[in-house]
């Protein structure tokens, strides 16, 4: 039988199997992007709510002298899961927690000295980094 009959003979078969194919590469391409999808939606949750936080410690730090839980230093470790969830983020909000990073850094010792320049620095960067976790959210399918 030659190799064009047996082609011919078998061409169900190699159609079937084509098909199969394309829908397991199909299949598996979409179930890694909707785990990617599912990612960066949980993180962009989370660096919502720990910027809340975040903004409330900047805030109550600056007007609120009394609150035990408004220490700017305690603050840190939310920069600091802000920025380890913004790697799961698009490389836009992975800049702009670095950003918030630095600005934390540069001003945070401000905030108890009722410095209005520092929390404008910080809520900048807060709200930079929400704007771009809200954008990259919003592209999501």
């Amino acid at each position: 039988m030659k190799f064009s009959e047996q082609i011919r003979t078998n061409l169900l078969a190699i159609i079937s199997l084509c098909v199969a194919l394309s829908a397991l590469g199909y299949n598996t391409w979409r179930n890694e992007s909707s785990e990617t999808n599912r990612n960066i939606r949980q993180a962009g949750f989370e660096i919502i709510m720990h910027i809340g936080e975040l903004q409330r410690i900047a805030y109550t730090s600056q007007f609120d002298k009394n609150n035990v839980k408004s220490d700017p230093r305690v603050a840190l470790t939310e920069v600091l899961i802000i920025n380890d969830l913004s790697r799961l983020m698009p490389e836009s909000v992975r800049l702009k927690a670095i950003e918030l990073n630095s600005a934390w850094e540069k001003n945070w010792q401000g905030l108890k000295i009722q410095n209005e320049i520092s929390l404008a620095d910080i809520d900048i960067a807060l709200l930079n980094l929400r704007m771009e976790v809200l954008n990259n959210m919003s592209r999501l399918k």
